[in-house]
Parts: structure tokens; C-alpha cells; sequence
């Protein structure tokens, strides 16, 4: 398994260790900028361990390159020196460090093209925990605003149950009643502290009264009976004046 797929396979791990967990959102997202971090650094020490490889297979086709050239130089030294047999032999060890070179030579470029690939990654990764580091207080503000939207509507679903306004219409229902029978407690006890058959001969007197002067009252508007007289004294006194009047006259005449 890759370093890439190691990583991505621990932090989903750890991502659902702690979603099925049910825990805070802001402790779960702080953990994971940890554990990318983490696993950034674990990936930075694999990328350095590969570099180091690249700068090794380097150096050892370098090394071949050198040995090829020293024994081309023995070859022209040893023709130089009339010596074709020696300068044959070095140029077929030449030969061999060549070859070694080139072989050398694919290893280090297929590490240095699988390096250069492992700093890009390592780059995007870097990148990528800056960014979730910079999202990380924005998506903690939207998962509390989310949990207090749903507190608030939790609440008003409770307000919206009609057993507590129920409850409280019976008791004003209930006073009501107490009030009612407040009242019929006092009456009885007024009914009670005086003479009730009394009491019920002067209302009946009191009402046939109010009927016998509204029944006369009636009758005179239609033409049919006496007219009421409203008052006797102011008219008694007026025919009082009216005689001293009339005596007067007679006298002076």
C-alpha cells in the first residue's frame, strides 16, 4: 500500500471513529486538522526518505561516469604507451562502468520522476489542510447555528402542544365557578339575616304599586280614564289664591 493510500485510509478512519461517535462538530473538525497535520508530517518524512534515495542513485551513476572516464584515460595512456593489449582491456573496463552508468542512470530518473510527483502531492496536501484549516471556524459557525435553529424550533414545537392552554382554560373555568358560587354564598346569607316573608310581601306591594300607577298613567294618554295628578299640593294652594282673589272683587264692588 502507498504512503498516499495509508493516510487517506487512517484519516477516514479516524473521520468515522468520531462521526458515528456523534461528538461536538467543532471538536471533531479540530481533531482533523490535527491528524492531517499529523499525517502531513508522516508524508513529508516519507517524501524526504525517496529524495534521499533519488540523491543516492545519483551519485551512483555519477561514480560509474567517473570510473568510465578514468579508464578511457588509462586506454590513451596505454597507447600512448604502445600498449594496445592494456589499452583494449581498459576500454572493455570502461565499457562495463558505461553500462553500469546507464543502469544507474534509469533508476535515478524513475526516482526523480517519482519524487517530483510525491512533492507536488505533498504541496497539494499542504495546501489542502490550509484551506480546511481556514474553513474550519466558518463550518463550526454553521454547525452551531444549525444546532441553535434546531433548539429553536424543538421549543416551538413544544409551545405548539395545546395540553398546557388546555389545562389553563379549566382552571379559569374552574374560578369562574368558585366566583359563582362566592357570590351565592353572600345572598344566602343576606336572605338568611332578615325576615324573608316580609321582604317578599314588599316587593310584591312594590310592584303591583309600579303596575297600578303605569296602568292609570296609560289610560288618561288614551282619553279613557282620569288624569293623573302628579302632585296635590301645588294645586291646592292655587285655588287658595284664587278665592282670596275673587272676595276682593266683591268687596270693592
Amino acid at each position: 500500500m502507498g504512503i498516499w493510500s495509508r493516510i487517506s485510509t487512517l484519516v477516514k478512519s479516524n473521520i468515522n471513529a468520531m462521526i458515528s461517535k456523534a461528538e461536538d462538530p467543532e471538536k471533531i473538525l479540530n481533531q482533523l486538522i490535527v491528524d492531517m497535520r499529523e499525517q502531513f508530517l508522516e508524508a513529508r518524512k516519507q517524501v524526504a526518505i525517496a529524495i534521499a534515495d533519488e540523491k543516492r542513485l545519483k551519485r551512483h551513476y555519477e561514480k560509474e561516469l567517473e570510473k568510465a572516464q578514468e579508464w578511457e584515460k588509462k586506454a590513451m595512456i596505454a597507447v600512448k604507451a604502445g600498449r594496445d593489449d592494456l589499452a583494449a582491456q581498459a576500454l572493455s573496463r570502461k565499457q562495463e562502468h558505461d553500462n553500469l552508468a546507464g543502469d544507474w542512470q534509469g533508476q535515478w530518473v524513475a526516482q526523480k520522476q517519482a519524487t517530483e510527483q510525491l512533492r507536488d502531492a505533498l504541496k497539494r496536501l499542504n495546501n489542502k489542510i490550509q484551506e480546511a484549516s481556514r474553513k474550519k471556524n466558518l463550518l463550526i459557525a454553521r454547525a452551531k447555528r444549525a444546532e441553535a435553529q434546531k433548539k429553536i424550533q424543538d421549543t416551538m414545537s413544544g409551545l405548539g402542544d395545546s395540553s398546557a392552554f388546555d389545562t389553563f382554560a379549566k382552571m379559569e373555568e374552574k374560578v369562574e365557578q368558585q366566583e359563582a358560587e362566592a357570590e351565592a354564598a353572600v345572598e344566602l346569607s343576606g336572605e338568611m339575616d332578615g325576615d324573608m316573608l316580609s321582604t317578599e310581601f314588599d316587593k310584591l306591594e312594590s310592584s303591583d304599586a309600579a303596575q297600578s300607577d303605569a296602568l292609570a298613567a296609560l289610560k288618561a294618554k288614551m282619553g279613557v280614564g282620569p288624569a293623573v295628578v302628579q302632585s296635590s299640593a301645588p294645586v291646592a294652594a292655587t285655588e287658595s289664591v284664587e278665592a282670596e282673589l275673587e272676595a276682593l272683587l266683591s268687596e270693592d264692588v
